[in-house]
């Protein structure tokens, strides 16, 4: 059987994290909600393609009269809004029964994260692997790190000096320039 593009299926309780995590219930507080949820996306985005997660992003669409929407972000992204009078908890749970059924399972993991002492019973219960707010907010953190530092070391070292970008052959010929004996 081959192996699943995707190393992990993420699924995050949106609002659960915004109101979780300090800065985002700044940015929800000072400059809306929808900010919030950018900002969540945003923080998503480099996480999901580094760990090789197929994440889901849910939002509560519960007062809003609309159908559920999907948005796909990036190949490793895509923001869910449920149905009208269906909250994102219930979202996870069916999406982790339907997993529980699913003979992806045994090549694939199922991560939840929220800090609802409820809902982190009941996916645990379905057989997922369960995530607070809070370490998904140092993981993403940790990840964020990490990329730097790998893109800091990739980086060639930067010289005030034009001639210690120049190759050899350029700087033997301003060499030779320097000293008139050039023809």
């Amino acid at each position: 059987m081959p192996r699943p593009k995707h190393q992990a299926v993420f699924l995050v309780d949106g609002y659960n994290v915004v109101g979780t995590w300090s800065d985002l219930r700044q940015v929800r507080d000072l400059e809306g909600l929808e900010a919030a949820r950018d900002r969540l996306v945003e923080a998503l985005v480099g996480y999901s393609a580094y760990q090789g997660f197929d994440t889901r992003l849910v939002f509560d669409a519960q007062y809003r009269d609309a159908c559920s929407t999907r948005q796909i972000i990036t190949p490793n992204l895509s923001v869910h809004f449920t149905d009208f009078m269906q909250t994102a908890d219930t979202f996870i749970e069916r999406a982790c029964a339907d997993f529980r059924q699913d003979l992806r399972k045994f090549h694939q993991r199922l991560i939840v994260a929220t800090s609802d002492r409820a809902q982190q019973l009941t996916v645990r219960g379905y057989g997922a692997e369960w995530m607070s707010a809070e370490q998904l907010a140092n993981e993403v953190e940790v990840t964020v790190k990490r990329v730097q530092r790998h893109l800091k070391s990739n980086k060639k070292p930067t010289s005030r000096f034009l001639v210690h970008s120049l190759d050899p052959e350029a700087k033997e010929r301003l060499a030779k320039m320097r000293f008139g004996k050039l023809s």
